[in-house]
């Protein structure tokens, strides 16, 4: 991804991802116009959901905040809060599986929900097993060299964003284990179980930032960042922990979160 602060034109790199976030926007609102075609409904609040899903990580990869980024390390851990963790949790409560299993043919459909319950799928939505990629991740960015190569090497610039954008997405499905279908969700004691020392693992970080700054950066921008990996951080973190607790605090909602458990591929019409 091309860095060029205060440039007024994009560059090969970002033109990419501008057009993969409109593709990705267009495709969603393509499929609910399908659906209510079809005269389903489907909750504008979804809708909603996954266009400010990919706001925000377009506000991360392109534009000001990105270009400060490469050179301001607090810009940098915006862009972090947005493309990892606002954003993922945005993409997620917009629900696009259960958009797909809507609209795609039956025998496709019934493919996607196959490739959902397989065994391997259970693997990496393990809410412990995408914590550690998570928040894992994050550790040996910012413990190890890796985060000062980034600003030499493109590839592995793209391919850390990339990263955290997928492995937050990842990690917030786990936790919630919905809205869209989850054949091998836990239950919420042991989503609330790794949700919590990830949580703790993330603002542990963000002290050790605060006391030991990562190659490179200068210890009054790596106080800054740190404080805002912390504290603004910390809204999204208590909406996790709201939906995930919501079956102790909204008992009601625990038999209709159990209606819509995944559709087994059996289930689909033939």
């Amino acid at each position: 991804m091309n860095h060029h602060a205060g440039s007024a034109f994009l560059g090969p790199g970002e033109w990419v991802t501008v057009l993969l976030i409109v593709g990705a926007v267009a495709a969603y609102l393509l499929a609910v116009r399908r659906l209510r075609r079809r005269e389903v409904c489907w909750p504008a609040l979804r809708t909603s959901a996954w266009v400010a899903g990919w706001a925000s990580v377009g506000v991360a990869l392109v534009g000001p905040i990105a270009d400060r980024a490469h050179d301001d390390f607090v810009a940098h851990m915006a862009a972090h809060v947005l493309l990892g963790m606002l954003g993922p949790l945005l993409l997620v409560l917009a629900a696009p599986v259960t958009l797909a299993l809507r609209l795609l043919p039956v025998p496709t459909a019934r493919r996607l929900a196959r490739a959902l319950a397989s065994p391997p799928f259970a693997v990496p939505t393990n809410p412990f097993v995408a914590g550690v990629l998570d928040i894992g991740g994050l550790w040996v960015l910012y413990r190890t060299g890796l985060y000062a190569a980034t600003h030499t090497e493109p590839a592995l610039h793209v391919l850390v964003h990339a990263h955290v954008l997928a492995a937050g997405y990842l990690f917030t499905f786990a936790v919630l284990g919905g809205p869209d279908p989850a054949p091998h969700r836990v239950s919420p004691p042991w989503r609330a179980g790794a949700l919590v020392p990830a949580i703790a693992a993330h603002n542990i970080l963000a002290k050790v930032i605060y006391a030991d700054p990562p190659d490179g950066v200068p210890v009054e921008q790596a106080r800054a960042g740190a404080e805002l990996m912390y504290y603004v951080g910390a809204p999204v973190e208590i909406a996790l922990l709201v939906l995930v607790c919501r079956p102790w605090l909204l008992p009601r909602t625990r038999a209709r979160d159990s209606a819509r458990s995944v559709p087994e591929a059996d289930s689909l019409p033939h």
